[in-house]
């Protein structure tokens, strides 16, 4: 796979290297794992995904995996969603206390499933000040044929109180045993059912729920970034010594990537832009330390200085990269959010 950071940096100079804006993007799309633009970049991004993002983007420590509190996403590197596609909304009362929805699931990426939940929103249409306990339960269409009741399965269930406010919020079910499923059988769409009942019955209480925007979340290994989890007490990033050097020797200048310059803004949703940077300078002999050359390069460049027709000097390259999150539209109209190894230049030497 093409390094991102290559890639931006052929477009910040695609003119001298002869190659076209459409070669470019190509060229992206390509290490993005995508073979086109999406087809509708009017998509509402949810909430949900933008906020991952800033979490993914807030971190204080470097790593492409998920750092998501409570969630076994194991080496996940790359989230997409799944929105419903039957409806955005649906109701569940005591006397019709289940609700169907349907998703997309076309166009499976070849990549190790590693999580997966189902996040809706649920609030009470109607309550009274009596506490009372519901369960909200998730089931998967194992089958379902004509004129025969579906067969269902059980994935997840949890306990809400009708009388606390937490009940009018958010709730997320595990659901990748389904998505498993539906990825080893090569279904076209997956069938999920909410369900809300109450704990005990009671007279009164809540009569009516209404489930809006049902959306399966699926979390996923691309298995390209060797993934690893690298935490510093103190950033790198943000405690970088300055050293004095000569403007000419190897060292980091900036080189920021704005999406809307380049005509990527319409689906790449954030960041608008990153300090990519890049490495550029002279390695002379003898080396410096600040120029933190192997050994092998402080050899080579002492073989120049004797020779220079026998080895060329040593090369300015980077040496410490760090991940950025991307959250973009892809060619199916899915939201994704992704996480990068290797985009921003942290560090430079001579190799």
């Amino acid at each position: 796979m093409v390094r991102a950071v290559a890639l931006v940096a052929v477009t910040m100079v695609m003119g001298t290297l002869g190659l076209t804006p459409q070669e470019v993007e190509t060229q992206l799309l390509t290490a993005l794992g995508m073979r086109r633009r999406p087809k509708n970049s009017n998509l509402v991004i949810p909430d949900y995904m933008v906020r991952m993002y800033e979490a993914q983007s807030g971190l204080q420590f470097e790593t492409t995996n998920f750092a998501s509190q409570g969630k076994l996403t194991g080496s996940a590197n790359t989230l997409r969603s799944l929105n419903a596609v039957n409806a955005v909304a649906g109701e569940v009362s005591e006397g019709k206390s289940r609700t169907y929805f349907k998703f997309d699931t076309r166009h499976w990426p070849a990549e190790e499933l590693k999580a997966a939940e189902l996040r809706v929103h649920l609030q009470p249409s109607e309550l009274l000040p009596r506490r009372r306990l519901y369960t909200v339960s998730v089931l998967e269409v194992v089958s379902a044929k004509r004129g025969q009741s579906p067969v269902m399965r059980v994935l997840d269930t949890k306990r809400l109180d009708a009388g606390d406010s937490v009940a009018e919020g958010w709730y997320s079910l595990d659901v990748l045993p389904a998505v498993v499923r539906w990825a080893e059988e090569g279904r076209t769409h997956g069938g999920l059912v909410i369900e809300v009942r109450p704990v005990a019955a009671r007279p009164g209480g809540v009569a009516r729920w209404t489930l809006q925007h049902p959306t399966v979340l699926v979390y996923t290994d691309d298995g390209k970034e060797g993934n690893r989890m690298k935490r510093d007490a103190n950033p790198r990033r943000k405690n970088r010594r300055k050293k004095r050097r000569r403007k000419k020797n190897c060292q980091r200048h900036p080189l920021y990537v704005d999406f809307m310059d380049v005509g990527w803004n319409d689906w790449i949703v954030a960041p608008p832009g990153y300090h990519a940077y890049f490495c550029h300078g002279e390695c002379p002999f003898p080396m410096a330390d600040h120029l933190n050359s192997t050994n092998h390069a402080i050899v080579q460049t002492l073989v120049n200085s004797v020779n220079p027709s026998a080895v060329p000097r040593a090369c300015c390259v980077p040496t410490d990269l760090s991940p950025i999150s991307m959250l973009y539209l892809d060619e199916t109209d899915k939201v994704v959010l992704k996480n990068y190894k290797d985009m921003v230049v942290e560090g430079c030497g001579c190799r």
